[in-house]
């Protein structure tokens, strides 16, 4: 699961990018997670310029 910190966020598209299954997407000027899609392959915070996403491999949403 992944954590996404919306203080840290500029929103600018590199997560949504780089996701292999489109777990991210950019709707207006937030970004949203869908944790059903999500396969922890930690894609997204290596893509973050601003460290705004923390993976926390193993966990899931319920």
């Amino acid at each position: 699961m992944i954590e996404i910190n919306r203080k840290l966020c500029i929103y600018c598209n590199s997560c949504t990018g780089v996701c292999p299954v489109m777990a991210n997407r950019l709707h207006e000027v937030v970004v949203e997670h869908d944790p059903q899609k999500c396969i922890d392959c930690g894609a997204c915070p290596k893509a973050c310029p601003v460290a705004a996403i923390t993976l926390h491999p193993g966990k899931k949403s319920l």
